[in-house]
């Protein structure tokens, strides 16, 4: 069994890749801002401790990457999406007249948020692995 079968370095690149994806769908909201009729879209939370005990049984379950919605939407080069890990956020704020719902006082905060807890994953992440150089004696 390497390193990176370990149930906690699993969730952990699991936690890291799912705040990846995030981001790159929060760039897309703040991208699209101005884009009439563009409805938000996040990524669903999925339960961190079921992925590490499903990565110790050998399963992975990892979400998929975002893809537009709309021709004139901005593309990414990210694959299609192919299950309803993406849901739309109610928010209590007014449609502007263009029909667009991206706030985007709310859209940066969730934005620098998941930045700071991939920013902690990593970390975590990494210690973990100086850990276990520490204890194989490198």
């Amino acid at each position: 069994m390497g390193m990176g079968d370990m149930s906690l370095l699993s969730a952990l690149k699991s936690k890291m890749f799912w705040h990846e994806s995030r981001q790159r769908l929060l760039a897309e909201n703040v991208a699209n801002a101005d884009t009439p009729g563009y409805r938000v879209q996040d990524l669903k939370k999925p339960d961190f401790g079921q992925m590490a005990s499903a990565a110790s049984m050998g399963e992975s379950k990892m979400m998929p990457t975002a893809a537009t919605t709309h021709a004139g939407h901005i593309p990414t080069s990210m694959a299609p999406l192919k299950s309803p890990m993406i849901s739309g956020t109610e928010t209590s704020f007014e449609i502007t007249p263009q029909g667009n719902e991206v706030v985007l006082e709310e859209e940066m905060m969730k934005v620098t948020s998941n930045q700071l807890d991939y920013q902690a994953a990593a970390s975590l992440y990494s210690k973990t692995l100086g850990l276990f150089r520490t204890a194989i004696g490198r």
